[in-house]
């Protein structure tokens, strides 16, 4: 079937690597991920073989600063597409942890998710992490985060590894960065609706307005929670957005849409805005 998008693309420059005009590119790319990374097992020939995938050329175009934002997976698996970012590109300075947020636009307002895609068990010092980049990459949409530090007790009432660690990890938040608003460890209801929070809890910094903020204890029970809601109350889903990376480098979700191509288009330009303003601070 035949689609008249009606585009203009007359200042657009298309890039077709298999192109012969474009070897002398690839060669460059390859020496320079040659260069970063032979120490780690890669070879000359393979690092310049690697030019012939396109995330590992768009990534190097983000990294030599020939791109500005890079967003893929409409057609590849999650680790594939993310394995060449991390080697190249990396976190941001004095990011310990990239993590992966969601936007679920609801009724209610935005809620954001995270961790949902990186890490799969992370210790009280990542989840820290995670939170307070998460918080820090929601400023930036000029959102003031409230943030819900997920579990199944609510304040103590369990004594268990998992639940600890929520705890620590709040702990640990509220001592690197007393402006942010944050407590755990909390059940998601209780996250949710600030009138049973301060009709049970009202100590708790979650009492007087709701989280819109969720950080889950791990991997499977963020990944999970987004796709209930997805599916069940069909809310439109943003994501996942990759956090603390040092460039503009972003993760479709297989078969994305084309809103949700555009919805993450936008979120890449915003996002290579901030880090561009970022990185001219520290030259």
């Amino acid at each position: 079937m035949d689609y008249n998008l009606e585009l203009d693309l007359d200042e657009v420059e298309i890039i077709d690597i298999r192109e012969a005009q474009y070897q002398a590119k690839k060669n460059e790319y390859g020496l320079k991920l040659y260069d970063e990374r032979n120490r780690k097992g890669l070879t000359k020939t393979e690092a310049i073989k690697l030019m012939d995938i396109r995330n590992y050329y768009g990534t190097m175009m983000l990294e030599l600063d020939d791109a500005d934002a890079m967003i893929s997976g409409v057609t590849r698996k999650y680790k594939d597409v993310i394995r060449p970012a991390l080697q190249i590109i990396g976190r941001q300075p004095g990011v310990n942890k990239v993590a992966g947020m969601y936007i679920l636009n609801t009724r209610k307002g935005p809620l954001f998710f995270a961790d949902t895609t990186v890490n799969i068990e992370p210790t009280a010092e990542e989840l820290a992490d995670i939170a307070i980049i998460v918080a820090d990459t929601i400023r930036t949409y000029k959102v003031e985060p409230i943030i819900g530090m997920l579990s199944f007790s609510n304040f103590g009432s369990s004594n268990e590894y998992c639940t600890n660690k929520v705890a620590e990890a709040t702990r640990i938040i509220k001592e690197r960065r007393p402006d942010l608003k944050v407590d755990g460890e909390i059940q998601a209801n209780f996250a949710l609706n600030a009138a049973m929070t301060k009709e049970n809890f009202p100590f708790s910094d979650l009492a007087e307005k709701s989280a819109n903020t969720l950080i889950f204890p791990n991997l499977s029970a963020g990944n999970i929670a987004y796709k209930l809601l997805q599916e069940m109350e069909k809310v439109e889903v943003i994501g996942p957005i990759l956090v603390g990376m040092d460039k503009s480098f972003h993760v479709l979700q297989l078969g994305s849409t084309i809103r949700e191509i555009k919805n993450m288009i936008r979120i890449a330009v915003v996002d290579a805005h901030f880090k561009q303003l970022e990185h001219k601070k520290h030259d």
